[in-house]
């Protein structure tokens, strides 16, 4: 069943992916507004509310990037109107003034704000905590520990945001957000409604200058006040159970504890926290007073942001009680159950060689060869590669290749090794500006179209400013590939298309080749005299490489009932160089058993590219060549 047709159940439950479940919830809830900038694992939470706007009326749309997202919601919630705006861990740095900045004024309707954390890094550049931003911001946090409750809580959290007039935060991780539970579905008001409209009442709170700061900091303080009472009173805290040692256990490490708890067989007392910021300190001391605790284990994801409250509130209370928390644990990575299971039997004083999850209870793995991740077939990010590679090795220059966050740090990998450095959205510009300041090295800027328009903007405004020579490569897949194919400013959709060209003309910027990436020589053509251009002019230069994204155009193909083109290998002509395997490193092309190249046609996207590039002109279409070249040049654009 598809989250669209979900809308016409009001009862029962259905099998949710953990972020179709918030968009549930968000929906059962009333929401006016939602915006988003996609991340995994967030994406599809948005995805989900855009696919049924039109048919409950409320506005739903991705954004230029966190920060603006997040500023979109933030004035619907100021216009009294209820508001949800989700993005992925790292996204909450990027919007993390304006969040900042809501919690002094507060809202007039509603604002729920989505974190999705990613522990174990499973497709983010670091696993950083948000529900800090919680203590950092006077922010509560909420955290839900599968998708049922995801649900329910977010549910919830529009009401209780409304009730303080202040934001909230969710904050999932991706073993919630990607995981699939059964949801119990509640009644969602008024299908076919006229979108709401707000008003902003004009008060001085808004004003964020020092002297209404100053105020605002102190009714964010009250309201702070009654925040920390409130969480205990909330539905998502509680205690069960009964024993002599107290669990404390936060989001889905609660769902863990308590199976570890089943499987060896212990009464503990557990208090499930659904609030890690602020914990109800109430009922801690509460379920420290009837379990008659001596010895209290917090088991949580990452930081020990509930440990240290935990700790801090038994000393305050003067209360004599061992605390143990990630000396047990462990602080990196993901819970998983068996670190709750060693974690609970050696709280409890057993043996955890003699009790473990041992290897005896495993089935054990097969073990798979490696496969590592690659472009697909068809990707026009390879054959830029492959021809700034081609390009690098015949000039002998020494460069630098500064990189960015989306699939063309796959660029980085063997055999092209084109990375040298990724750390954030639009930090390939950015770090360029400062290479090229501190470095006589030749600088060039990878980054994708979306996250040019998301973060690459200013650092490139930067560098005509200054008139910094750096080279910026901008791959213009026209779309958000990495994160879903989600719609940015350089997709052609609804004409609302903004090539980059002619931002960066409007930029300043006099050196702009837009080139063919399917066209290795006009690649490497264009980097020569990009080269020329920022040596002699002392300026940057950009190149716009375009073609659109191979998934989307064997959509496109199947879309229009066209058979996507094919190449096969004339062994007669194939002299085993394996420039089309080993350099180009087409997964879809392979070495056979007498090192000539074969193609395996399941996989071959038709792209045709390897036909250009090999030197013995051994990759031959399968059909006329005049059609199979209209085909690629017709759904590639």
């Amino acid at each position: 069943m598809s989250f669209r047709e979900t809308l016409n159940l009001s009862e029962g439950a259905v099998l949710l992916l953990g972020n179709e479940a918030i968009a549930r919830g968000a929906l059962e809830a009333g929401v006016d507004v939602a915006t988003a900038y996609p991340g995994t694992p967030s994406s599809e939470i948005l995805e989900a509310l855009i696919s049924v706007r039109d048919r409950v009326g409320f506005y739903a749309d991705w954004c230029v990037n966190e920060k603006v997202a997040y500023e979109v919601a933030y004035a619907a919630a100021a216009s009294g109107l209820r508001a949800i705006v989700a993005m992925k861990h790292v996204g909450l740095n990027v919007a993390a003034e304006p969040l900042m900045s809501s919690a002094y004024t507060g809202v007039n309707g509603a604002l729920v704000v989505v974190t999705a954390d990613d522990p174990s890094m499973w497709s983010s550049q670091n696993e950083q905590d948000n529900r800090i931003y919680g203590f950092h911001s006077y922010i509560p946090v909420f955290e839900p520990y599968d998708p049922a409750e995801a649900k329910d809580m977010v549910k919830y959290l529009f009401g209780f945001s409304g009730e303080f007039k202040h934001p909230v935060i969710l904050r999932t991780t991706t073993r919630v957000s990607h995981a699939r539970g059964p949801v119990t579905l509640a009644p969602i008001p008024k299908l076919g409604r006229e979108r709401n409209i707000g008003r902003f009442n004009k008060e001085e709170r808004y004003v964020l200058v020092p002297s209404i700061a100053r105020r605002d900091k102190k009714e964010l303080l009250r309201r702070w006040e009654s925040i920390v009472k409130r969480v205990n009173n909330v539905p998502f805290n509680r205690i069960e159970g009964s024993g002599k040692l107290l669990v404390i256990a936060s989001g889905v490490s609660y769902g863990y504890v308590k199976e570890a708890a089943e499987r060896l067989g212990e009464s503990v007392t557990i208090l499930k926290v659904g609030t890690p910021y602020p914990i109800p300190r109430e009922l801690v001391l509460r379920s420290l007073d009837e379990s008659g605790a001596n010895k209290v284990l917090v088991v949580e994801e990452l930081e020990p942001l509930v440990e240290l409250q935990v700790r801090s509130l038994v000393n305050e209370v003067g209360i004599n009680v061992r605390v143990v928390g990630k000396e047990l644990v462990g602080l990196p990575y993901e819970m998983t159950f068996t670190r709750a299971y060693r974690a609970l039997a050696k709280a409890l004083g057993k043996d955890v060689a003699e009790v473990g999850w041992s290897a005896q209870r495993k089935p054990q793995a097969p073990k798979l060869p490696p496969r590592p991740p690659a472009f697909c077939p068809g990707c026009p990010y390879r054959p830029f590669f492959y021809a700034f590679r081609k390009f690098l090795n015949r000039s002998g220059i020494d460069y630098i290749v500064t990189g960015d966050i989306g699939c063309y740090a796959l660029g980085r990998n063997p055999p092209y090794k084109l990375q040298d450095i990724v750390i954030e959205m639009g930090g390939s510009i950015g770090t360029a500006n400062g290479f090229s300041i501190g470095t006589p090295q030749v600088v060039f800027a990878v980054i994708g179209d979306s996250t040019f328009y998301h973060a690459g903007l200013p650092p490139l405004v930067n560098a005509v400013w200054h008139k910094l020579p750096i080279i910026t490569v901008i791959l213009d897949n026209e779309v958000t590939a990495m994160t879903g194919h989600q719609p940015s400013p350089a997709s052609r959709l609804n004409g609302q298309y903004i090539p980059p060209e002619n931002v960066v003309r409007g930029f300043g910027v006099n050196f702009v080749r837009v080139v063919d990436p399917f066209n290795v020589g006009e690649v490497e053509n264009a980097l020569k005299e990009a080269v020329a251009h920022v040596r002699t002019a002392g300026k940057p230069a950009v190149l716009i490489v375009r073609r659109k994204c191979a998934l989307e155009a064997l959509r496109a193909l199947r879309r229009a009932g066209v058979a996507v083109p094919k190449f096969s290998v004339n062994k007669e002509k194939c002299v085993a160089c394996g420039i089309c395997y080993r350099v180009f490193a087409c997964p879809a092309i392979r070495k056979g058993s007498d090192g000539k190249a074969v193609i395996d046609a399941a996989l071959c996207s038709g792209c045709g590219v390897c036909a250009d590039i090999c030197p013995a002109k051994a990759i031959e279409p399968i059909a006329e060549a005049g059609s199979v070249r209209s085909l690629i040049d017709k759904y590639w654009r």
